[in-house]
């Protein structure tokens, strides 16, 4: 279970969101054609908190209560490549009254190409380290490389056109402004092992202006006149699929996707439990856009 909790570092790139969509299904081309097409709105520096709760749980589950924080900080532009900081805090209560904290540490550095990523995340249970990866990976002429440090020191290959996540992140907004509502994506983030990829879906629903988050009663009019859409991504993981018919999504994330990147109304489906997470503070950070990136 808490595996599957944290498998999730992949969007809120966008949120991934963020963590933040492959080329056949996308029109667009290349990530700097894409990224040309939301110079418009560049992606905001932020830093976004959110408290979590448990939304939904079945028996099946063996989860009881869950509360938690997630602390999202997205930095950088499309000249000198984009940067995110993510820790998520989580104090799980089990059927039997057990409890149990997990804290989730990323980071990851990301080139303003989609050519080079590099990634680093450590997953703590009550204080003791259960879980690493570190690596990184560069684009090829015919694929991606991987050279990941841990937990186990090898070099892997995947496809050329397997997205990383402010790339993902990028496309989605992409589809959004030019009135898509579906996208296919594989994507890698270097989350587990460090030697997954995995394949996601979006849909995006109806463009809407306005709609921005409240915190303590007052509304984040800096977002009012920015567009957002509500966005479900769901991810595959490829190994499961026993080629017999229509594959269940290791988990869903569902959220409302600011064109400059941000994120809110966040909800976590697991199949046999949901988390809800309400955005508590987001900090703007005052930035510079280049309109031209020297070679």
């Amino acid at each position: 279970m808490m595996q599957r909790l944290f498998r999730n570092r992949a969007f809120l790139g966008g949120l991934l969101v963020i963590g933040a969509p492959v080329s056949a299904i996308l029109s667009f081309g290349t990530v700097d054609q894409a990224a040309a097409q939301i110079a418009g709105v560049p992606l905001a520096q932020h830093r976004a908190v959110y408290d979590m709760k448990l939304a939904d749980s079945q028996q099946q589950s063996g989860i009881a209560g869950l509360s938690g924080r997630m602390v999202y900080e997205f930095s950088g532009d499309a000249c000198d490549g984009y940067s995110v900081n993510f820790r998520f805090v989580t104090q799980f209560q089990d059927v039997n009254g057990g409890l149990q904290v997990t804290d989730l540490q990323t980071t990851s550095f990301e080139d303003a190409g989609a050519e080079n990523y590099q990634f680093l995340s450590k997953t703590y249970v009550d204080q003791k380290l259960v879980e690493s990866s570190r690596g990184a990976a560069r684009l090829e002429s015919e694929l991606k490389a991987i050279d990941l440090k841990e937990p186990t020191e090898k070099t892997l290959e995947i496809g050329k056109d397997v997205q990383f996540p402010t790339e993902h992140l990028m496309s989605i907004l992409n589809a959004a402004r030019t009135g898509g509502h579906f996208t296919a994506s594989d994507i890698y983030d270097g989350a587990e092992t460090g030697d997954k990829v995995f394949a996601t879906t979006a849909v995006i629903g109806a463009k809407a202006v306005g709609e921005v988050p409240e915190i303590d009663g007052k509304r984040q009019e800096t977002l009012d006149a920015i567009a957002s859409w509500p966005v479900t991504v769901a991810y595959f993981d490829p190994s499961e699929n026993d080629g017999n018919g229509e594959q269940t999504p290791v988990y869903q994330l569902s959220f409302r996707l600011f064109e400059n990147g941000i994120s809110d109304k966040l909800v976590l489906d697991y199949g046999d439990f949901k988390l809800a997470g309400t955005m508590t503070a987001l900090e703007l950070h005052d930035h510079t856009s280049q309109s031209n990136c020297s070679n």
